[in-house]
């Protein structure tokens, strides 16, 4: 197995201890099944699984104390990538500095939009150029499609600008336009949940999982504007998902990524689908590549990021959000397996037990390394990417 070096060597650490905040997901059950025995005190451990909020700036957490061989699951000011508005303020940055190369068309992968109620006269503005365009408004501090809906008239926008303006404390909002020719499957929209390794922002680090998943919405599309308040139709959220009566619990609306590219190869062939494969690993390295300066790099940290995907019916993909705590509970055989392995490859590749000793897998279990230091690594010599190609020794 080819490998390189890490930036630095850690001690072979053997009778590891891990904290976590997370017990009702696999991670926990993963890092017992490695007979790594779990503390409960403030430092003394060696790897801390945590939420985002056990972390946060309120939480009083203090980077600046851990010892050398600690490791956390998350990196100071990750929601410069994490957060809605923060995202796209970041991407929209990295785009402006690229004019002047005539490369702005790099970051053509997300869909224009505006930061509510800070932009909003620049949004009325846009909203009054386009009639007609359907537009689809998210709050920046809500996960699981909750607060989530579709708009074509600007008095939704006035109405919900009331109802914030009444708040002491308007919540943000980001409005974007809606991506209406998605690429259906069986009639239903989906999007991609693909999974992204950082192990290090300074120098740039990352894997990119080969399993993954499609979420289907469980009614058919349509672009019938009379549906438009038809969130079973539009999102394809789980937790959105389980309250419809169609909502399928053998499959959780869920479809490996694998099938999925044996889908796509069968109608669109090899150079259409290496392309889509191609440019969505183009997404995952250009997002990290706009945040890299505003997050806070430290050694002690790694990030298990959920990028959520959505492919139109040209086959461009379209970075819809990345997510810090990707959710790692499971409800069918499949999510298990998948989740179970994903975990057990993150943990093999942070090392906390030092086995690697110093090195730098090109591949790892499930995970390929796509980007070192200043450029991207290809780990297949034709392959443009491994997102949906056989993991060795799984089925």
């Amino acid at each position: 197995m080819e490998s390189r070096r890490r930036p630095a060597v850690p001690m072979r650490l053997t009778n590891v201890r891990f904290k976590t905040t997370m017990h009702n997901c696999v991670a926990f059950k993963v890092m017992l099944a490695r007979a790594w025995v779990e503390v409960f005190e403030e430092s003394d451990w060696d790897i801390f699984w945590a939420d985002v909020h056990s972390l946060g700036v309120d939480s009083g957490f203090d980077h600046s104390k851990l010892l050398d061989t600690q490791k956390l699951n998350h990196f100071p000011r990750h929601y410069e990538l994490t957060r809605k508005d923060l995202m796209v303020k970041n991407l929209k940055r990295a785009k402006k500095l690229l004019e002047k190369e005539g490369r702005a068309s790099d970051y053509d992968f997300f869909p224009q939009t505006y930061v509510l109620p800070l932009e909003h006269g620049i949004f009325v503005e846009e909203f009054r150029r386009n009639p007609g365009v359907t537009w689809i408004m998210k709050p920046c501090g809500r996960a699981q499609g909750r607060g989530i809906f579709l708009l074509d008239k600007l008095s939704q926008v006035s109405g919900w600008r009331k109802q914030t303006d009444e708040k002491e404390k308007p919540e943000t909002y980001v409005v974007s336009r809606y991506l209406d020719q998605p690429l259906l499957l069986g009639g239903r929209k989906f999007d991609l949940r693909i999974y992204v390794l950082v192990l290090s922002y300074v120098p740039l680090i990352v894997y990119l999982h080969r399993s993954g998943f499609c979420r289907f919405s469980s009614s058919r599309y349509t672009t019938d504007k009379a549906n438009m308040k038809n969130l079973y139709m539009h999102l394809t959220n789980v937790a959105i998902q389980k309250k419809n009566d169609k909502y399928d619990e053998n499959t959780g609306m869920k479809w490996p990524i694998s099938k999925l590219k044996q889908y796509l190869l069968s109608k669109y062939g090899l150079a259409a689908t290496s392309k889509l494969f191609g440019d969505i690993q183009l997404v995952v390295t250009r997002s990290l590549l706009a945040v890299q300066q505003v997050v806070t790099q430290d050694k002690h940290c790694f990030e298990l990021y959920g990028y959520d995907i959505l492919v139109d019916e040209a086959l461009k993909p379209w970075l819809i959000e990345v997510n810090a705590s990707p959710s790692l509970s499971t409800d069918t055989t499949a999510d298990h397996q998948l989740k179970w392995g994903l975990v057990e490859d993150a943990l093999g590749l942070v090392d906390v037990e030092g086995k690697l000793e110093g090195q730098l897998p090109i591949s790892f279990g499930g995970f390929d390394l796509i980007w070192e230091g200043c450029a991207p690594v290809q780990p297949h010599p034709t392959l443009p990417s491994m997102l949906g190609t056989h993991i060795p020794g799984r089925r």
